[in-house]
């Protein structure tokens, strides 16, 4: 995966620096102290800006003004089971990992009305969903992350099950990714092939960059509507060298990974090991909380409620999310078919990691590390996936 474009061999005039000789648009340099500018041009261009910030001790993803809602100064300390703030000692913008909660929230939320019916004196009467928000820009979107929304993208507007606030949603989002220059503690996006270098799918790239006496990124427009935010900034074209520094900063964090997964073989592994006894181990220790699925950004599992109010005049009907370590998810004749979170826990491994190729042709898991961040017992997706193909 390839983060930046290629550094020519033989770099040729000015002309020729910060683009790729073969196709790659031009990379910008911009100093820290223009990145109030992005939030400009993008209030220019109508856009809410939604990206990090600290609430309650923790990064979240939330609507967001100007560069002092950023958490600047901080990074994330994610072990399994833990999760902590501290401060960097330096002034990095995105000097950390990954959100509590994914983009996941706002492309595909807990709940979302489907329809209304209301009844009056004239009779009933339908009304559709209410629109989602007007367009909006997503800031500081990572590379696993983008990864995600891109096997979300296949399921909801490409596949059988299309949906179509799902659509709307992510027609009107803006995509603003950052390569990451730091490895976290629980991720492992390198061997799922996601990062830590922001692959296709967003419309600007951002490379943070700090040296001695030096704070810059680097800016790459790769669609329309990121050369019109482009276009309104105070950049100039990058030179190769620093092109080839960042790119060698991130290509770096491939080996300073918190987590690694062996893939190769693995939903056949899986598959042949349904009787495996680390199965009964992981059961004794899940709580069959449903962490993992909500923070998960790409478990969409759901089920649908019917709200009415109390005097009986309005009812609607509201998808919610669901998880399959829920009870009654796998209610059927009477009772659940997966009665125990062992068995819970291996539906939910085995479909992401094995299942889901066959479904959707690519792995569920992005190497985010939130599961293991944000189970409660520390519960770590890598090492069971490796005790499970392990023969007993």
């Amino acid at each position: 995966m390839q983060a930046f474009p290629a550094v020519p061999r033989a770099p040729g005039a000015g002309r020729d620096q910060g683009r790729d000789p073969v196709s790659g648009p031009t990379v910008f340099r911009f100093d820290r102290s223009d990145l109030p500018h992005l939030f400009a041009a993008l209030g220019e261009l109508e856009y809410e800006v939604l990206g990090p910030t600290i609430r309650e001790d923790a990064i979240v993803y939330d609507t967001i003004t100007d560069v002092s809602d950023l958490p600047v100064g901080w990074r994330d300390v994610q072990q399994p089971g833990s999760y902590r703030l501290e401060r960097r000692g330096d002034e990095a913008v995105f000097g950390f990992n990954v959100a509590q909660q994914s983009w996941k929230r706002e492309l595909y939320p807990p709940r979302v009305t489907r329809f209304t019916v209301e009844r009056d004196e004239q009779g009933i009467h339908f009304r559709p969903a209410p629109p989602p928000p007007a367009r909006r820009a997503f800031l500081g979107v990572r590379a696993c992350e983008l990864a995600a929304i891109g096997i979300q993208d296949g399921i909801f507007t490409e596949g059988e099950a299309t949906d179509a606030d799902y659509r709307d949603r992510r027609d009107r989002a803006l995509l603003i990714a950052v390569n990451c220059t730091v490895a976290g503690g629980t991720c492992f996006c390198a061997s799922m092939n996601t990062g830590p270098a922001v692959g296709p799918g967003a419309d600007l790239v951002l490379t943070e960059i700090l040296e001695p006496g030096k704070h810059w990124f680097l800016l790459e427009a790769t669609s329309d509507a990121g050369q019109a935010i482009a276009d309104r900034m105070p950049a100039k074209p990058a030179s190769m060298d620093q092109i080839k520094r960042a790119r060698t900063r991130v290509d770096a964090l491939s080996s300073e990974m918190g987590r690694t997964l062996d893939t190769d073989g693995l939903p056949e592994a899986l598959l042949d090991n349904v009787h495996h006894p680390r199965w009964d181990e992981v059961g004794s220790r899940c709580l069959g909380c449903a962490s993992c699925t909500l923070v998960c950004p790409t478990c969409f599992c759901s089920s649908t409620e019917n709200v009415t109010d109390l005097g009986g005049d309005e009812a609607r009907l509201d998808r919610v999310w669901d998880s399959c370590f829920s009870d009654g998810f796998s209610y059927l004749g009477g009772g659940p078919v997966r009665a125990t979170r062992r068995s819970r826990y291996r539906q939910w491994l085995t479909h992401k990691l094995a299942h889901w190729h066959t479904q959707f042709d690519s792995s569920g898991c992005v190497g985010c590390g939130r599961c293991i961040t944000w189970c409660p017992v520390g519960i770590d997706i890598t090492e069971e996936a490796a005790a499970v193909r392990t023969p007993p």
